[in-house]
């Protein structure tokens, strides 16, 4: 038995075998969302393997349980690759995510924005992605599985169900492409003008590498940023991690009120 099968057999244990119809990733200063499921918490030190999410804002266990209806697996932490050197940190999560019989995973993320129109504390839907870090998750990767063709990596039929929901809650839900530098350093003036020249409107440490791994194991994806910050060199605030963590719960609010309407409907 792979060692995904062993840990999602220990997960039915403990939160039954009802397959969840969506998994979700939680980013920095949004984990409290996990304590919205009823459901099951289980500590990421349960599960050998998973990361131990050390970043703080992030809130190491998986949640298992019902939210407005719907069955979900929260992740409320990820490993980034600027803690490892490992962009491939979240495989063993999302292969157990797949073995539990989810095929839709949600993904958000705190970013700095690089659109004027997208200021602190909105939220941004990912149209597409740039993986300006200049590694991948696949590197490795044996099969001939690894060629994973990402012309429709970020699900249309999800986004159109999450802008659907935005609207519906009254949130304005922009789309935009999402810029992935490695971290841990934020970007310079410089870097971010690269960005923007490229076609980014938002930057960010995180959520490329979970997307390439999740399509690589056939599970569609949608992705939210909630904006903390404006990219280095466009406005006089000073960026920092505590910052990211002040200011997520601006956009927090919003995020939740979006995500469960559209687990609602």
């Amino acid at each position: 038995m792979s060692r995904s099968a062993e840990l999602a057999a220990l997960i039915r244990e403990r939160a039954g075998d009802k397959p969840p119809a969506f998994g979700m990733i939680l980013g920095s200063g949004l984990g409290h969302l996990a304590a919205k499921v009823e459901g099951v918490a289980i500590p990421y030190s349960d599960l050998p393997g998973f990361p131990h999410a050390g970043v703080s804002g992030h809130v190491p266990q998986l949640v298992i349980g019902q939210l407005e209806g719907t069955r979900v697996a929260v992740f409320g932490g990820r490993s980034h690759y600027y803690e490892s050197g490992r962009a491939d940190a979240m495989r063993l999560p999302l292969e157990v995510l797949a073995e539990l019989g989810c095929d839709r995973l949600i993904l958000t993320n705190a970013a700095g924005s690089l659109r004027s129109d997208i200021p602190p504390g909105a939220l941004m839907l990912l149209s597409d992605h740039i993986a300006f870090a200049g590694t991948n998750p696949l590197i490795g990767e044996a099969t001939d599985a690894r060629f994973v063709p990402m012309t429709d990596a970020h699900d249309v039929d999800m986004r159109a169900g999450l802008r659907a929901a935005a609207e519906a809650e009254g949130v304005e839900l922009p789309e935009g492409v999402y810029c992935w530098f490695s971290g841990p350093s934020f970007e310079t003036p410089a870097e971010i003008r690269a960005a923007r020249t490229l076609g980014a409107d938002a930057v960010g440490m995180s959520t490329v590498p979970e997307i390439i791994l999740s399509r690589f194991l056939g599970l569609r994806c949608a992705a939210i940023s909630v904006i903390t910050n404006m990219g280095a060199g466009l406005s006089d605030e000073a960026i920092s991690h505590d910052h990211t963590e002040a200011m997520a719960p601006l956009g927090a609010a919003k995020l939740e009120a979006v995500l469960r309407r559209f687990l609602r409907d």
